[in-house]
């Protein structure tokens, strides 16, 4: 355990300090956060690829007391500044992808337009590097013991940590809270879509034996085929059906036990936060009505401890920013807590 004798935890946090005010080196660290700031391929709102330095400010604000895990944050956290090469990539290449998806949603022939097909490639390419780069960095932070955390950015960024998960933990499976499948083989031409992040690993990472998805509520017509081609590899629980299980006298305490039998030992979360209600974070770039509470998804992370599974690592996905940083609010209270539980594992 850290030592934070001089640390106060009742006082005012120290800007200088690392995330929650803590003063972290990675070095001495439990847990280190690994931002992203990727979000070449998103659809609709934009803000991801620079919500961790909000999430950052934002974390100051948070009291570090936590009922459920009290001493946890003692294990020590750090966050890694946001690569600016990376951003620079991202917001480059987003300026390409906006033209691109700009061109092709009016029905366009792409084989008609030599700059789009250009375009298109250095897109691809620039997803691939950027799963190189993740995979990389996470790679090496667990190779020296860490627990790595994911902060996006968007969901494809998610992609490398998978493997770099793979690679370090073996067979595992994926706890997805999120309102779309991201099952689509190819979304719009791009090869690592933030709408294809799970297909992808499937398809690519053999070690990842269960994907388990919560709260989904708007995907198509293939993804449908998908989950039914493969169960029971993937399974997912519709936000329709656990409303209407509620609706009829389920307790979220059944449904979670439920959810949780469907997991083997060793469990990723992967967190795209439009699996929430729309109303904790508000300009996620693909923001649905409907979704979960905060709390329902502690709750079940306990008892996903409860049950004796591992939980090995996480990411947190697709938190946008606004005019009153609202949703850096919400996400740093939820990193918090998501740095608590992981904490606690044996």
């Amino acid at each position: 355990m850290k030592n934070f004798s001089d640390f106060d935890p009742n006082g005012v946090s120290n800007p200088l300090n690392n995330i929650f005010g803590f003063p972290s080196a990675e070095e001495e660290a439990f847990l280190v956060i690994l931002p992203v700031p990727w979000e070449v391929t998103v659809s609709f709102g934009t803000g991801a690829a620079r919500a961790a330095d909000q999430i950052f400010k934002a974390s100051l604000q948070v009291d570090i007391y936590d009922a459920d895990y009290p001493d946890a944050w003692k294990k020590g956290y750090y966050m890694r500044p946001a690569d600016k090469k990376i951003l620079l990539k991202s917001d480059f290449l987003r300026k390409e992808a906006e033209l691109y998806i700009d061109y092709i949603s009016r029905g366009e022939l792409l084989s008609e337009n030599t700059f789009m097909t250009k375009s298109l490639k250095d897109i691809n390419e620039g997803g691939a590097f950027l799963n190189n780069w993740v995979f990389q960095q996470t790679r090496e932070l667990m190779n020296r013991g860490k627990r790595v955390a994911l902060l996006g950015g968007d969901h494809s960024a998610s992609f490398g940590y998978f493997k770099a998960a793979g690679e370090k933990h073996g067979e595992f499976g994926i706890l997805q809270i999120d309102a779309h499948c991201d099952l689509r083989k190819s979304y719009e031409n791009f090869s690592y879509s933030h709408a294809s992040v799970m297909y992808n690993a499937l398809a690519e990472i053999p070690r990842i034996i269960k994907l388990v998805q919560l709260g989904i509520r708007d995907y198509c017509e293939e993804e449908a085929g998908y989950l039914e081609a493969n169960a029971p590899r993937v399974v997912a629980f519709f936000d329709k059906d656990i409303r209407e299980k509620q609706y009829e006298g389920r307790t979220w305490k059944a449904i979670a036990e439920e959810i949780i039998e469907q997991l083997p030992q060793k469990v990723l979360l992967s967190f795209d936060i439009d699996g929430l209600d729309p109303k904790l974070c508000p300009n996620t770039g693909t923001p649905v009505h409907g979704g979960f509470e905060a709390e329902q998804i502690f709750y079940l992370l306990k008892k996903l401890r409860e049950s004796g599974r591992e939980l090995i690592g996480f990411d947190l996905m697709e938190i946008g920013i606004g005019e009153n940083n609202w949703d850096a609010n919400v996400g740093a209270r939820i990193l918090y807590k998501l740095c608590n539980i992981l904490a606690t594992e044996k």
